[in-house]
This record gives structure tokens, sequence and C-alpha cells, in this order.
């Protein structure tokens, strides 16, 4: 019998909560690992804007400041209501003709120190599972790092369900506030994952400041300025691009006060505000093709998350991946921007399963874990 998962899902842009409802089979159970080929079928999807004064509380957290405690658990009840009215809207588009059965729940990262031992996503789910009556699957990462590795990304195990049967060698390139890669072998298996560096957040900081609004829509802003090549290469200076893999990272690095850092480094302080995010979209492109060459590259790469509609982003990544084929998920029939979301439903009928995943030497753990913590709704 089919089953019903409901995913949900605010990245590093903090602009919104994406919700997906999955069905996904009924498997076998419990065997060593998730099943390959039970990546399901995407039945709905919505989305739930983030409030700008939120945002700007979630941004903030991500580095120290006074009565942190305080402020992060208010923004997590805050983000939790989100979250449920996301559900909602997510449910008001079916019956599905499936029982639903529970709910996978990213949060909202305000830190990630895998090194030090911690990552933190804010996110009440208990209070998630009281509004919306179903079992609630949270704190995935937190799993992860126990056994060693860096709780990011953990999207490559469901990317190598959706794509790992093609016979070719894939590369699946998520752009969202961070960039993330997943290489995927012509066997399916995963060869690697992980975060490039940035993808959207430089670019949407720096454009928010000068315009006021979210982002540079179709990245028009950025394709009218000129790279400034003393900028470029203070960026790329950035320790973290040096690292082996595995390895995550996210705005705790990379955030306005590391542009500011960078131009003055550069001498740009007065340039040119579109030039700035010339550069900064080509750093974008920049770190990802460095690490898709670094790994061998793969016979397509298939890009989802919210930068597949920087327009000149994608031109850019065409043209410096050339003869390589760069295409939206689109054309490969899911939809960009649901594929997060839908990751989250799948880590959380695999938690419910008990199934360990196995992130195949992505994230570095020592094996593959039953990741998530489960909370359960009212009885009755």
């Amino acid at each position: 019998m089919a089953r019903v998962f409901i995913g949900l899902m605010s990245g590093t842009s903090v602009d919104a909560v994406d919700a997906v409802a999955l069905q996904l089979p009924q498997l076998p159970a419990a065997p060593h690992r998730s099943v390959p080929g039970s990546a399901g079928v995407t039945l709905a999807w919505c989305s739930r804007p983030i409030p700008a004064g939120l945002r700007a509380e979630l941004r903030a957290l991500t580095r120290s400041g006074g009565d942190e405690l305080e402020r992060a658990a208010r923004a997590a009840l805050e983000l939790t209501e989100i979250y449920a009215r996301a559900v909602a809207g997510l449910l008001a588009q079916g019956p599905f003709g499936s029982p639903v059965i529970g709910i996978g729940a990213h949060g909202q990262t305000v830190r990630h120190r895998p090194g030090a031992g911690f990552t933190i996503q804010l996110l009440d789910g208990a209070l998630l599972a009281e509004r919306c009556g179903l079992p609630v699957v949270c704190d995935f990462r937190s799993g992860d790092i126990a056994a060693g590795g860096q709780g990011a990304p953990l999207v490559p195990a469901f990317h190598r369900e959706l794509f790992g049967r093609s016979g070719q060698r894939r590369v699946v390139l998520n752009i969202g506030g961070i960039s993330n890669l997943t290489f995927i072998r012509a066997d399916g298996t995963l060869a690697a994952g992980f975060d490039t560096g940035p993808g959207n957040t430089l670019l949407d900081q720096w454009f928010q400041r000068h315009h006021g609004a979210p982002f540079d829509e179709g990245g028009r802003w950025g394709q009218a300025g000129k790279v400034l090549p003393a900028l470029l290469q203070a960026c790329l200076r950035e320790p973290y691009f040096e690292l082996p893999a595995p390895k995550s990272t996210g705005t705790e690095t990379f955030h306005t006060d590391w542009l500011e850092q960078r131009l003055v480094e550069s001498g740009s302080s007065s340039a040119d505000p579109a030039d700035v995010q010339a550069t900064l979209l080509e750093l974008t492109a920049a770190t990802i093709v460095a690490a898709l060459a670094a790994n061998h590259g793969g016979d397509e790469v298939l890009v989802c998350g919210g930068g597949v509609h920087n327009r000149a982003l994608l031109e850019r990544l065409r043209a410096m991946c050339a003869p390589t084929p760069v295409v939206s998920t689109a054309q490969r029939g899911i939809d960009p921007q649901a594929i997060e979301a839908a990751a989250f439903a799948w880590l959380a009928a695999q938690r419910i399963d008990a199934r360990p995943v196995d992130l195949g030497g992505v994230t570095g753990a020592r094996g593959a874990r039953v990741l998530g913590a489960l909370y359960l709704p009212p009885p009755g």
C-alpha cells in the first residue's frame, strides 16, 4: 500500500518554507538500508514566505549576540507556526488517495559546527506534531554528527534515489543559499557529496542591501556589472574552498561581514555595487565548477534549488562546463523547487520505518544511521 509523507524545508536563503507531499511505496520490513527505486511521486507542493522580521532574526542568530537563548526559542516557535501553516496549505490540496503517515521537517540552521560536534536547527518538533496531528521527524543532522560525520549535506541520499539508475555518471547541483554537489556513479552508487560554498546567500544579501528586494530577478543586475578580479581573488582565498571532502558550510561562514572584509582586502570598498554583484555571481559559478573538475565531473549536471531561476548564473555555468550539459531537473521530470523538501519527506519515511540511511562516505560518518528525532501527536 502506498503512503504519503510531508517534507518541510527552510534553507539558508531564509526566504520561505517549502512543503511537499510525497507518495512512497510500502517497503518490506527493515532492510539494512534504504531501498533503491523508492524515491516516490510528488503529489503536491506549496510555499509559505518567512516574514522579513523573522528572516532578519534568523540571520542574526547565525552569529553571537545578546540574549541568544530567549531569541532563538522565540524564533523557533514563530517558525514552527509557519511550518504548520505550510502543512495546512498542502493538505488543502488533497485528498491524496493514500494515508498521510508523517512529516519530515528540517528546521532552520543557525549554527553548524561539525568540527566542534554540534549543529543547531531551530524548530519545535513537539509543537508541530501538536498543531498538525501527525508524527514529526526533525533534527536529522545530529545523528550523523554523533557518528563522526559532517551532518550535511543529507540530500545526496535522496538524489541517489531519484537519479541513480540512469547508467550515466550524474552530478546533482543544488543551488540554495549554499551550493552543494552530489556525484553519482553510473552504477547508481554515491561517489561524493559536499557543499561547495556560497550559492545565493551573498548575492541575495548584497541585492537586498542596495535594492530592498529579496533577490536579483534572473540575475539581471549582476549580469549588468563587470567582474572585479581583485575582489574575486580575495574571495577565492577563503580556506574553505581548499578543504578536502567531506565538508559542509553555511551562512555562519559566508555572510555580509565576510564580504566586507574581502572588499577591504581587495581595495574594492567603493566599487560599483553592480560590479560587486557580478563578482559574487562569478564566485558562485567558479567554486562550483572547480569542485566539479576536482571530482572528474559527470555526463550531465542536473540543477535544482532556487538558483535554477538565476538565468545569468545558469548561463555562466553552462559556458564554463561545456560541453557537459547543465540542465534543470525539470527537464528530467522533477520540479527543482520541490526536491529538498521531498528529500525530508523521504528521510522521515526512513526514520519511521527504522531504516538506516547510507550516505556512502558523503558526510564521513562511520556508517549508515537511522536519522532524526521522532515526536508523536496527541493520542486519538
